[in-house]
């Protein structure tokens, strides 16, 4: 089974193409959604983060996203630190959800697959772009955020240039019809 990794910059669209490839019936797994399941459920992983940011990193039994947010996306090192605490424990997940699948391949849709020095974990690599302003508009309305909090959030990740000359495909998700087609076409590659 082969495993692709689907990553790409902040707004790009990662988890919209993730649904185009679900629709055809792929596998995917979300990693981002898994490390704040995690971040949310695991004690030790609870215990760790309230040591690295503070008991104002939980209200109550929730992890508080905007103050753990605040922090990493202005100070580059407690943004490595709490990728080190977490991405071991998505690994650990991952390779548990892989082994429960049965597919051609699956994919995993990680926005830190180049970041994380993790490219050689794939069998292939689809970055997912889009034009700045529009990855800018979408994380606005989506996060409820400010211009400038988008804009040091994609400072933190790599370029998108960078990305795209390491991918195995490209995918330009500005329209959501052309898209679908260029999905469809790797979709194909990958099953042949």
């Amino acid at each position: 089974m082969k495993i692709v990794g689907l990553t790409g910059g902040i707004g790009s669209g990662k988890t919209t193409v993730a649904k185009l490839f679900e629709d055809l019936g792929v596998p995917v797994y979300y990693a981002d959604i898994e490390a704040k399941k995690l971040m949310q459920n695991s004690p030790v992983l609870r215990k760790k983060i309230i040591a690295l940011f503070g008991e104002e990193a939980y209200h109550g039994e929730d992890i508080n996203r905007s103050h753990i947010a605040q922090i990493v996306f202005t100070d580059r090192e407690k943004l490595k630190l709490l990728n080190a605490l977490v991405h071991p424990e998505v690994e650990d997940h991952f390779k548990k959800w892989l082994a429960l699948q049965n597919s051609a391949y699956v994919i995993q849709e990680n926005a830190l697959i180049f970041e994380n020095h993790k490219q050689g974990s794939y069998d292939s690599i689809i970055t997912v772009t889009a034009p700045l302003e529009k990855r800018i508009e979408r994380v606005v309305k989506r996060d409820g955020v400010t211009r400038q909090q988008v804009l040091d959030r994609i400072d933190n990740q790599i370029d998108d240039d960078y990305k795209v000359s390491h991918a195995s495909f490209v995918i330009n998700n500005s329209i959501l019809s052309e898209s679908k087609d260029q999905v469809s076409q790797i979709h194909w590659r990958l099953m042949n």
